[in-house]
């Protein structure tokens, strides 16, 4: 994940989101991201992302990951990112709008509302 200067290459960032983002899901709505991928054919593809890279993250640094929903509309959502080090220092905020998608056809269709509701309970407070 780093590149020869020895701080993590800045597309990693936003894999090291897309991992916190699957993994997120069992504890913000009950089930794990296979299981709405393969099983319910729900899909949340990215169609906006941005990232703001405050501080380097290094070889060997603890990435601390605070992961909260900004908004939840009818059919998309917003993710919102922020990336510390061991220390406590703020290396990078992201903000990723995902759209919900049926994987049968990869059409948007409204969010579920129980996985909205899900959702906007998982707003940072």
């Amino acid at each position: 994940m780093v590149d020869v200067a020895q701080v993590v290459y800045y597309p990693q960032y936003f894999d090291l989101a897309h991992r916190f983002f699957e993994e997120s899901w069992d504890t913000i709505c009950g089930f794990d991201y296979p299981t709405l991928t393969t099983i319910r054919k729900l899909g949340f593809p990215a169609v906006h992302t941005e990232g703001e890279h405050l501080a380097p993250l290094r070889y060997g640094d603890e990435v601390v990951c605070t992961l909260w929903i900004e908004q939840v509309g009818t059919k998309s959502c917003t993710w919102r990112y922020s990336f510390e080090n061991q220390d406590g220092l703020l290396a990078w905020a992201g903000r990723v709008v995902t759209v919900c998608v049926d994987l049968n056809n990869f059409e948007s269709i409204p969010i579920p509302e129980e996985i909205a509701e899900s959702l906007r309970v998982c707003g940072k407070n």
